[in-house]
């Protein structure tokens, strides 16, 4: 999955998840490191019992689960009791393929049904256009199309024809946007600047260094990992939380 060396300082989060903070740094390592050779095809984590997936969970992490009932970005019960955080970009490849093979496997069989709720943290990291992106996935919120955006911008192909100014508001029109004059007056205000660095800090302060990155239920997880990875953890935290 794409990285990038973060240029920032880490996100205050507080003593408590600053020290958990490496874990996802790591995590991200991990997932990105050259593969040994001896090692078996099949990742662990994706290989492992949904019990071994309960490894790894740290709950100073669980609380940057913001549980906003309001929250255009996330889709599902505020009052779920696993909350899948996801840190990505717009631009990221991995990413797109995370949105079109794994993401509405995880709606259909947890988000529907009440046990996942999924908050969507926007974490552009390959520059102008990946920020522009951002912003405009937020816009689109600010009309109650965010999920539609999502789906556009990730569609096959779609990565390929870039983030510039004219192909945003293509995607707004694609997303059903009603006010695509109000779509362009959020995309550029220092709300949506706020909202979008709001999110990236989180990021950063967490050491994460790749896109995607996850927590679920203050499990980390990074990169487009198989659906089965997804699926022991969520099954482990939905168990402990006694459903």
């Amino acid at each position: 999955m794409p990285t990038k060396s973060p240029s920032r300082k880490p996100y205050a989060l507080g003593a408590g998840v600053a020290a958990a903070a490496g874990l996802l740094a790591f995590a991200s390592y991990t997932a990105t490191k050259p593969a040994d050779p001896e090692a078996p095809a099949a990742s662990a984590a994706a290989s492992a019992p949904a019990s071994a997936a309960e490894e790894g969970v740290h709950p100073e992490l669980e609380k940057l689960a913001r549980r906003d009932a309001g929250d255009a970005l996330a889709a599902g019960r505020a009052d779920a009791p696993v909350v899948l955080i996801e840190y990505a970009d717009f631009t990221c490849g991995y990413c797109g393929k995370f949105a079109r093979d794994t993401e509405p496997a995880l709606m259909e069989k947890y988000v529907e049904k009440g046990v996942l709720r999924i908050e969507w943290r926007n974490f552009p990291i390959f520059g102008e256009e990946s920020e522009g992106a951002a912003r405009a996935a937020w816009a689109a919120g600010r009309q109650g199309r965010f999920w539609e955006f999502h789906r556009a911008a990730y569609a096959e192909g779609a990565k390929e024809k870039g983030f510039g100014a004219d192909r945003l508001a293509a995607l707004a029109r694609e997303a059903g946007v009603p006010d695509l004059t109000r779509f362009t007056r959020d995309l550029d205000s220092a709300e949506a600047r706020r909202a979008v660095k709001r999110d990236q800090e989180e990021a950063y302060g967490l050491g994460a260094a790749s896109t995607p990155s996850f927590l679920v239920n203050g499990r980390p997880i990074a990169g487009a990992q198989p659906l089965e990875t997804f699926t022991a953890a969520i099954d482990a935290a939905a168990a402990k939380a006694g459903r």
